[in-house]
């Protein structure tokens, strides 16, 4: 009988990596950034084939994207923070989440190296689950073959995850970018199992919406994340255990002067709280248009009467929605 364990997953970072590993240990591989699809099939094998076999389950990635260490100038904007990573990684069953320094002597290791001293030795691993296109060592010359051939010489098994497809397209983390930055969130939606969040602490700002009748929170979102495209979505936020409904504009404000400058605007569907300082997660539902320029206030205080609208009839018709007495704010 295998006794499955509802304890909470335990992460370990570089700092205190010299964590002593007394069981021996099934590790998931890969940087995992999005936590989509076909990472979910990987970590889900990996679980249940840790149960089965009286192993540790570990998932080992990265602090930082390994490409961002590697190709400076070519800087890839994250889809998942490594505290979204934790969150949702805590809901699998996992036992482990280690997040290992990439840096440029981190890179150098040779892949025989990296797979002796650090998953053998290090994470004790007697079983090793990573995807398809699997690539270890300096200049990722470690492949699947390789690990598959270091496998019988240091005695671990090795399972490999085939590609997960969606309407015959490979799923992956640059596809689901790609997808985001054009503001299609139907499709990342599919992609991810979940919709895009980004997740920032709340700040003053202008105040320009009050003065609209719409008044907004604004947040600063955490660095290095993928924008989605400018334009209005219909969104939901999550302001501490509490969902609400909502629009979210990203862009400039075009119709009013300003600095240039990517803002995240929510107006929360009645709601009236002063909630300047906390941290909240924004979630983007599907895009209603995209950024405008008004030829005046007037305008675009119809405009937003008519996203708020939308915003509405798509949370009723979903039955998620059920207007408070009293009208959008008091």
């Amino acid at each position: 009988m295998i006794n499955v364990r509802n304890e909470s997953m335990k992460t370990i970072y570089d700092s205190n990596s010299d964590y002593n590993f007394m069981k021996p240990t099934g590790v998931g591989l890969g940087n995992f950034d999005g936590l989509h699809l076909g990472h979910m099939a990987l970590i889900n094998t990996l679980i249940n084939e840790s149960l089965l076999n009286s192993l540790e389950s570990v998932v080992y990635t990265f602090m930082k994207h390994p490409e961002n260490i590697i190709r400076k100038k070519l800087f890839k904007p994250l889809i998942t923070t490594i505290d979204k990573k934790i969150e949702l990684l805590n809901q699998t069953g996992l036992k482990y989440a280690y997040f290992e320094k990439f840096d440029e002597e981190y890179s150098r290791i040779k892949p025989e190296n990296f797979v002796k001293n650090v998953l053998v030795e290090k994470l004790n691993m007697k079983l090793a689950v990573a995807g398809y296109d699997y690539r270890f060592g300096y200049r990722g010359q470690g492949d699947i073959n390789l690990l598959k051939e270091l496998g019988k010489k240091f005695g671990f098994k090795v399972i490999v995850i085939p590609p997960v497809k969606l309407d015959d397209k490979i799923v992956s983390s640059s596809i689901i970018r790609k997808y985001i930055k054009k503001g299609c969130m139907g499709k990342v939606f599919l992609l991810l199992g979940r919709h895009y969040s980004i997740t920032g602490k709340v700040e003053k700002g202008k105040g320009i919406g009050k003065t609209l009748g719409f008044p907004t929170v604004n947040i600063i979102p955490e660095k290095h994340v993928v924008f989605p495209a400018k334009g209005v979505y219909i969104s939901k936020v999550k302001i501490k255990d509490s969902i609400h409904f909502s629009i979210t504009n990203v862009g400039n404000n075009p119709t009013f002067d300003n600095d240039g400058n990517i803002s995240v605007e929510t107006f929360i569907l009645d709601f009236s709280s002063e909630i300047y300082g906390e941290h909240i997660e924004i979630y983007f539902i599907e895009k209603i248009r995209g950024e405008k320029k008004f030829n005046s206030v007037e305008q675009l205080v119809e405009e937003i009467k008519k996203d708020v609208l939308k915003a509405k009839d798509y949370f009723c018709s979903h039955k998620r929605y059920q207007p408070v007495k009293g009208g959008i704010l008091e």
